[in-house]
């Protein structure tokens, strides 16, 4: 072996591909709601499931928690995170400022690849929403913002963003569970639109309204709030 080259640390690589695998399944389940809001996990049960040592889950268990998406209830015992009327303001005015903003910074990356991925999924969703399947559309939708969301290399939004989607996820999952998809009004084809046009104010709206056509209805049905159009 070569005296300049380095020397790989199998386990230490090893740890991190097992650390980052398990972070991306927990996230996954979280941001898409396949875990119900306040449902409890324990690090052994999680480290079970997933086939791997506890050491890996509880790292990204830490991380999660940080973000907002779990809850710390003792050393081994964590909840996700449950919604609030006040944490439901909270997330509707953060989806409403920056998911907007971090759609039309995508405009400059555009191109004919990510329109067809973009409309692929939408393609999906419709199917989903036809279907009436809530786990499809649940999954699609993510995909479809963040396909959109990561389009536009803002990473520092794109974090914050995530973290409002790991905090929401679940109970959106649940509400659509509970309400069905009849409610639902697909807002994505006028954002596809907007992004062939490069139409950032268009762009903008397309999303603020499908955020809040979404929203607005679960707040109205949970915490009887009125219409937050203008929040």
């Amino acid at each position: 072996m070569s005296q300049t080259e380095p020397i790989q640390d199998e386990d230490t690589s090893s740890r991190k591909i097992t650390y980052e695998t398990v972070y991306k399944s927990l996230y996954d389940s979280i941001i898409t709601g396949r875990f119900e809001p306040g449902k409890t996990l324990t690090i052994r049960g999680l480290a079970e499931q997933l086939g791997v040592s506890p050491m890996p889950v509880r790292e990204a268990v830490r991380r999660l928690v940080a973000l907002g998406a779990l809850e710390m209830q003792s050393t081994r015992r964590v909840a996700v995170a449950q919604m609030t009327e006040q944490r439901f303001r909270e997330i509707f005015k953060a989806r409403t400022l920056l998911e907007p903003e971090i759609s039309a910074s995508a405009i400059a990356n555009s191109s004919n690849a990510l329109i067809q991925k973009l409309e692929t999924i939408d393609d999906e969703i419709e199917d989903a929403l036809d279907k009436g399947d809530v786990d499809l559309y649940s999954l699609k939708n993510w995909e479809f913002h963040f396909t959109l969301y990561r389009a536009a290399n803002c990473p520092i939004i794109l974090r914050l963003i995530e973290s409002v989607w790991l905090q929401f996820g679940p109970f959106m999952r649940m509400i659509v569970g509970r309400l069905g998809t009849s409610y639902i009004v697909d807002q994505h084809i006028n954002a596809i639109n907007a992004l062939k046009n490069k139409d950032e104010q268009a762009l903008r709206e397309a999303i603020r309204l499908d955020i809040f056509d979404g929203m607005d209805r679960i707040g109205e049905k949970l915490f009887g709030l009125h219409s937050q159009k203008e929040a």
